[in-house]
């Protein structure tokens, strides 16, 4: 396949792509946006306590917490020990709590309990990429690779699926084929898009619905179903039909160069 045919099959998948940010949020998205809503965002010194007694966990939240999205903790299960403020209500005789509510009067230990240690409903997920990519993920890397750019392999990132820097790229092991390609395609996407002059300093919503709009374009050209998943991430950064407009050219220009190179015949 030569350029200018990639360059057609990426236009195709950039308008499909559009027409499904237009419609907006799914359903799913929205259920996965309620659940997350409910776990509270720990202070620096609670995540590394936290990393610190379970190093492999990615998600934790207190008993009750836990009751209310459907799960129970596993009997014999051990929490995980981090210090919540002690909150003391205005006292009616002094004014200046009065006039701030409440104050902060110290700490208490309390504990969480990590999801694995939990049973019950499983939790809302966005839509994974689906498929099989064949030889094309070889050729992925491949072209990786031809840049002088390593690939590596590493658990550390969890929860994220991939990383990237100027020089490599880490994917999460034991992704599906499927989602591993969709993953490595975003990353690649990074890397062609925002390590240059003047791109650096784009904003996070940009740079994700740049990254992850390439993905689905090269991912949708080998045959796997991405659009969900693809319109599901972007969303989820905050990035909208506008954006996606603003980033067309860029989108386009780099889809149709990993097509290109991921399908050229031997």
């Amino acid at each position: 396949m030569n350029y200018e045919q990639a360059k057609q099959i990426a236009e195709k998948a950039v308008g499909e792509l559009a027409e499904s940010l237009e419609r907006g949020h799914s359903e799913q998205l929205k259920r996965y946006l309620a659940a997350m809503a409910k776990f509270p965002r720990y202070s620096l010194y609670n995540i590394l306590l936290i990393l610190a007694q379970r190093p492999e966990t990615v998600r934790v939240a207190g008993y009750r917490t836990w009751q209310s999205l459907g799960r129970v903790v596993k009997r014999g299960a051990k929490g995980i020990l981090i210090f919540a403020p002690l909150v003391r209500r205005a006292d009616a005789q002094n004014a200046s709590e009065q006039e701030h509510g409440s104050r902060l009067v110290g700490f208490r230990g309390v504990h969480v309990f990590a999801q694995e240690d939990t049973d019950g409903k499983p939790l809302p997920s966005l839509s994974e990429c689906q498929g099989d990519p064949s030889a094309h993920r070889d050729q992925l890397k491949a072209f990786v690779t031809s840049r002088g750019v390593e690939i590596e392999y590493s658990a550390s990132m969890r929860p994220a699926l991939g990383q990237c820097s100027s020089d490599k790229i880490e994917l999460l092991p034991d992704l599906s084929a499927a989602v591993e390609f969709a993953v490595l395609a975003h990353e690649v996407a990074h890397l062609l898009l925002h390590f240059g002059p003047n791109r650096r300093d784009l904003t996070k919503q940009v740079r994700e619905t740049e990254a992850e709009a390439v993905a689905f374009v090269v991912c949708s050209a080998i045959g796997l179903e991405a659009i969900q998943s693809a319109s599901e991430y972007i969303l989820l950064y905050s990035g909208d039909k506008k954006v996606f407009a603003d980033s067309l050219e860029n989108i386009q220009r780099v889809g149709s160069e990993i097509i290109a190179a991921i399908t050229a015949e031997s």
